[in-house]
């Protein structure tokens, strides 16, 4: 009897967030009206131009709908029908055309992809036993890394540049940096190779193919994957115009990785995508794409995650998404002045769809989805029972860094502003990152553990080679030794504090009249300042040049070259007056320029001085 009434008790304390939940919304839905005043209510309060959303019902229709604005300098109202552009939610679709040639017998998931195009330069230490295939370019498992700079910030590309000059840069641009299919890394690039292999295997642009053969089958008329943008040869009267912060308004511009982002589309084509994803691969009782395909679009397969029993994680198309006590297969995309999101939930046959013509980086969107729940009325469920922890957990204890990074070129940054720290206090999981809030990770058994704020299983506990690994499905953390983490939290605590002491005590001896050209400090000092040229240049140039080869890039690589030099150089002067008569803050110098010289050269060796971003 006690066991019954405390096995209810513990249900009872599961399921009660996602009653109370449920329950608050349903209140909310009455006493708030409707979908739309809602919506222009949001918009304001984020700062946001407008928005256009579509919402599958169970019975198979499609609504629309549309608040705010399409143009805030013309105040021109958005329609339910005005085009907006979707950023990586461009991935589900051109999956779609690669799984629609899978099923007509051009290749197959597991076709290695340098049989396709033998010409890349991909260098996979794993290339025997682990060649990166189709499947693993899909589903983000190829270990390749993301996007570079000079390929998200240029405005070098036009609209018909080849797919290939993206992949122009250094010999280590397609390094693959874990076995493929073993983690899960999102990667632009590998769509960018996907839509190469798409030319490659029909032999014509990939843009063209896809809306012949897709988007016209699909009835996504009022959709594409070419280019469009607001002004010039390429307008479009009906895109909505993009915009940032406090309505600045921006055009769209081509792009290397385009197979990545380039999509134009409407509401209600986004609903008949949407439709398609839920259903069997069929068109007009025809198998369009095979159902094996179909199934596997949200099913994570293959990653060591998935097989230690993790269910989040991401398909050949979409991401399991745990949210809001929800769970369902989604997509998020980001481009120039647009935001969007693409959900199905398949069981209870229902999904939504919404853009913004606004890239806010302090706005909450995601208040806009729990908005689209709630009219939906997708059922909430009841987080996942606790679960008996595997012996040994303790063992993963310590400071994780993620792996593989998201950009190769930013792995110092990630290392050391990135970590997070593993604790476990015999009952929970504590995930303490170095940036954000911690989360309480309870065990539903083994070793899978859940969020407080999750409905099921959100990260697992793996052991590769003797390395101990953290995922979420989506990211992987590995443990680092602790005295790596404070060899490189010592090298920027004392780098930091000697470019201070360079600053602030040269500064004062220039104040002082007493800072000569043979000074210590001189030459350390006007490097730093020197850093100040490039400013203006930044601030008069467009932010989408970051990657290219101008006069703010090249001043910021030159400056950011000098500095190990310049500090060498003083302490060049520090040991030829080694013996000489000095003050007694001048007697620290050398040390100030030696911290600095060293958190310099270990820069340096991860390649980020020069900073020269045209190579990032």
């Amino acid at each position: 009897m006690h066991t019954k009434l405390a096995q209810g008790s513990a249900w009872l304390r599961r399921a009660l967030p996602a009653l109370l939940l449920c329950a608050m919304s349903a209140a909310a839905h009455a006493a708030d009206g409707t979908l739309e005043a809602d919506f222009a209510a949001g918009l304001k309060e984020e700062g946001l131009a407008g928005a256009v959303w579509s919402e599958v019902l169970p019975d198979g229709k499609v609504r629309t709908g549309a608040v705010g604005l399409r143009d805030a300098a013309k105040q021109a109202p958005m329609l339910a029908d005005t085009r907006v552009q979707v950023g990586s939610v461009a991935k589900v679709a051109l999956a779609l055309g690669v799984l629609r040639l899978i099923s007509e017998d051009r290749f197959t998931l597991d076709t290695p992809l340098q049989q396709v195009l033998p010409e890349l330069a991909l260098k996979n230490p794993w290339q025997a036993s682990d060649p990166v295939r189709i499947r693993h370019l899909l589903a983000h498992t190829s270990g390749l890394d993301n996007v570079r700079f000079w390929q998200a910030f240029s405005l070098k590309p036009q609209p018909d540049t080849p797919l290939a000059a993206a992949f122009d840069g250094s010999g280590s641009l397609l390094r693959v940096r874990a076995r493929p299919g073993s983690r899960y890394a999102y990667s632009n690039m590998g769509y960018g190779l996907l839509g190469m292999v798409i030319e490659k295997v029909t032999g014509q642009p990939y843009e063209r193919y896809l809306d012949a053969q897709l988007l016209q089958p699909l009835g996504m008329a009022d959709s594409t994957f070419g280019f469009v943008t607001q002004t010039g040869a390429h307008a479009d009267p009906r895109l909505a115009m993009g915009h940032f912060e406090h309505g600045a308004a921006q055009t769209a511009v081509p792009q290397y990785l385009r197979p990545a982002s380039q999509f134009t589309t409407t509401a209600a084509d986004m609903g008949r995508l949407a439709q398609f994803l839920m259903g069997d691969g069929k068109l007009q009782g025809e198998q369009f794409i095979d159902l094996a395909l179909m199934g596997a679009l949200s099913e994570p397969a293959g990653t060591d995650a998935a097989q230690e029993g993790l269910a989040t994680g991401h398909g050949l198309a979409l991401a399991v998404r745990d949210r809001h006590n929800v769970v369902g297969a989604c997509h998020p995309g980001t481009t120039v002045g647009f935001r969007a999101m693409l959900c199905i939930y398949p069981e209870q046959g229902s999904a939504f769809f919404v853009a913004f013509n606004t890239d806010a980086e302090q706005a909450d969107y995601e208040r806009f989805n729990r908005l689209l729940l709630r009219d939906l009325d997708v059922p909430l469920r009841a987080p996942a029972a606790d679960g008996t922890p595997a012996p040994g957990v303790e063992n993963w204890q310590g400071v994780y860094v993620p792996s593989p990074s998201p950009m190769a070129s930013m792995a110092w940054v990630d290392a050391v502003f990135g970590f997070t720290r593993l604790k476990w206090d015999g009952a929970s999981l504590f995930l303490i990152p170095f940036q954000g809030e911690p989360k309480e990770l309870e065990p539903v058994g083994g070793l899978l553990f859940r969020a407080s704020d999750r409905s099921t299983a959100s990260h697992v506990l793996l052991q590769e080679d003797g390395r101990h690994v953290l995922s979420d499905g989506l990211r992987s953390y590995e443990r680092a030794s602790m005295l790596r983490m404070l060899v490189l939290w010592g090298s920027l605590a004392l780098g930091a504090v000697g470019l201070l002491y360079v600053l602030l005590v040269g500064l004062w001896r220039a104040a002082r009249r007493t800072l000569r050209r043979g000074d210590h400090l001189f030459a350390p000092l006007l490097s730093m300042l020197a850093l100040l040229l490039p400013a203006p240049f930044f601030y008069f140039q467009s932010y989408l040049r970051l990657g290219d080869v101008t006069a703010a890039s090249v001043l910021l690589a030159l400056a950011t070259g000098a500095l190990p030099l310049a500090m060498a150089i003083g302490l060049a002067r520090c040991w030829r007056s080694r013996g000489s008569e000095s003050g007694a803050l001048e007697k620290w110098d050398w040390v100030a320029l030696l911290a600095a010289l060293q958190l310099l050269l270990v820069l340096a060796w991860w390649g980020l001085l020069p900073l020269r971003l045209w190579q990032l």
